[in-house]
C-alpha cells in the first residue's frame, strides 16, 4: 500500500465528481497515498491531471457542487464529510496551504503583518500585541529582509519572492501538521524558486510537518521530495521513492515527462522531446488506460479496461505503476 498505519495523512480511494453543464464528471478516480511526519510527497503531472484538485480536496475547498467519496484521514480524523464549521477550525491550524500566486493569495487591503497575525488571533486566541510579535518572529524565520519594517508593508510593496515568504509565514503561523504547497514557485525566477523550496523543506523537517509538494517541475521535485507520485487524468499512474522513480521510471507517461526535460549541454537548435496529444477531457475519458492514445507501447488490451497497479521491475519496495507494459521499456529520448 502507498502509506503506513503511522502516516500523518492517509488518503484512500479518493474520488471527486464535479457538477458540470454536461452532467457529473469524475475528476479524481481512486487516488491513494500517505504522508509521514517530516517527509515530503511530490505530486507531478501535466496541467489537468488532478494535482490542484487533490490539493483542494485536502483543504476542503472543492468547487461548489463537487461530491467526494473515499477517505482522507489527518492524524486519525476523517475529513471526508466533515461539516464546514469543522473545516474552518482545521484550515490554517492543523492543515495549511501555500498557493502558487502570492499576489492573489494575499489581501491587498491589509498589511502583511495583519494577515500573518490573523490565524494566530483566530486559532490561538492571541491579543493584538502578542500576535504582532509572533508575526515578526515568523517573518524572521522565513528569512524576510528587514522583517520589522515589512510588518506594516502592503502586498504590492513587496517583490514576488518576499510575497511568497509572507504566504509561507501565514501557512506556518499555527504550526500545522500538514502543509500543502501547490506550485509554490511558479511566479518566481529560477534562483528564488530553489531558495523558496529549500526554505519550505527545511521548515517542514524542523517542525516535523508532512508536506505535499505539487509541481510540474520535475527537477525541483527530485531535489525535495522523499516519495514521488505521478498523476495522469485523475489517477496516480506511478508511485515510489523519488530516487527510484527518476532512476528507472516504469510508466511510459513518466518516461515521456523525463524525456521532455531540458538538459544542459544539448547542441543549439536541438528540439526537446514531446508527448503527442493531450490529457483527455473529463467528458471523453476512455474505457481503458487513459494514456493509451498517447502511448507508443499501447495495444488493444490497453484500451479494453483500466490497468491495475503492478510492481516496477527495479525491485524497489513501493515502486509500482498502472501499466500493462511495466518492464518492456521505452527509450527516454523517444
Amino acid at each position: 500500500m502507498p502509506d503506513t498505519p503511522s502516516a500523518l495523512l492517509e488518503v484512500r480511494d479518493l474520488r471527486v465528481t464535479l457538477a458540470t453543464a454536461a452532467g457529473p464528471l469524475a475528476a479524481l478516480r481512486g487516488v491513494s497515498f500517505g504522508v509521514e511526519r517530516g517527509r515530503t510527497l511530490g505530486l507531478i503531472g501535466e496541467s489537468g491531471c488532478g494535482k490542484s484538485l487533490t490539493a483542494l480536496a485536502l483543504m476542503g475547498l472543492l468547487p461548489e457542487g463537487a461530491t467526494v467519496s473515499g477517505s482522507i484521514r489527518l492524524e486519525g480524523t476523517e475529513l471526508v464529510g466533515l461539516p464546514e464549521r469543522d473545516w474552518c477550525r482545521l484550515r490554517g491550524d492543523r492543515v495549511a496551504m501555500v498557493f502558487q500566486e502570492p499576489m492573489t493569495a494575499l489581501n491587498p487591503l491589509h498589511t502583511v503583518g495583519a494577515q500573518i497575525a490573523e490565524p494566530l488571533r483566530l486559532h490561538r486566541g492571541l491579543g493584538r500585541a502578542a500576535a504582532r510579535a509572533e508575526a515578526l518572529r515568523l517573518l524572521e524565520r522565513v528569512q524576510m529582509p528587514q522583517a520589522r519594517e515589512r510588518l506594516d508593508a502592503w502586498p504590492h510593496q513587496l517583490s514576488g519572492g518576499q510575497r511568497q515568504r509572507v504566504v509561507i509565514a501565514i501557512a506556518l503561523a499555527c504550526g500545522p501538521a500538514l502543509l500543502v504547497a501547490d506550485e509554490p514557485t511558479t511566479a518566481l525566477d529560477v534562483t528564488l524558486q530553489r531558495e523558496v523550496l529549500a526554505l519550505i523543506t527545511q521548515l517542514v523537517r524542523e517542525d516535523g510537518m508532512g508536506l505535499v509538494l505539487i509541481s510540474h517541475d520535475l527537477g525541483l521535485v527530485a531535489d525535495h521530495a522523499d516519495q514521488l507520485h505521478v498523476m495522469y487524468a485523475g489517477e496516480i499512474v506511478e508511485r515510489g521513492p523519488t530516487a527510484a522513480v527518476f532512476a528507472q521510471p516504469a510508466h511510459p507517461y513518466t518516461r515521456g515527462l523525463q524525456a521532455a526535460r531540458p538538459r544542459v549541454g544539448l547542441p543549439r537548435g536541438t528540439r526537446l522531446a514531446t508527448i503527442a496529444g493531450r490529457v483527455p477531457a473529463l467528458a471523453d475519458m476512455p474505457a481503458g488506460c487513459a494514456f493509451a492514445e498517447r502511448c507508443p507501447l499501447a495495444g488493444d488490451d490497453c484500451r479494453d479496461a483500466p490497468p491495475g497497479e503492478r510492481p516496477a521491475d527495479d525491485g524497489t519496495a513501493g515502486h509500482a505503476a498502472r501499466c500493462l507494459r511495466v518492464g518492456h521499456g521505452m527509450p527516454l529520448s523517444a
